[in-house]
């Protein structure tokens, strides 16, 4: 199960990826919806790190244990 997780987390960089480039490609057309998919970018981008660290977090705990 924790191999899965592992690959599904990098499911969150190909979003914030295809978020970045649509809010660079609507950035002239559209300012307000370019601001909001950046945004989203950058909370994906959060996500994603704070998903790994708590990972991380368990299996060190899980190790421990074994």
């Amino acid at each position: 199960m924790n191999r899965i997780w592992k690959f599904f987390q990098y499911g969150y960089l190909i979003v914030a990826l295809i978020c970045l480039v649509e809010g660079i490609t609507r950035w002239n057309a559209e300012r307000s919806r370019s601001y909001l998919f950046l945004g989203f970018a950058f909370f994906i981008i959060l996500v994603f790190f704070f998903k790994r660290h708590f990972r991380k977090k368990v299996e060190k705990r899980n190790n421990l244990n074994k």
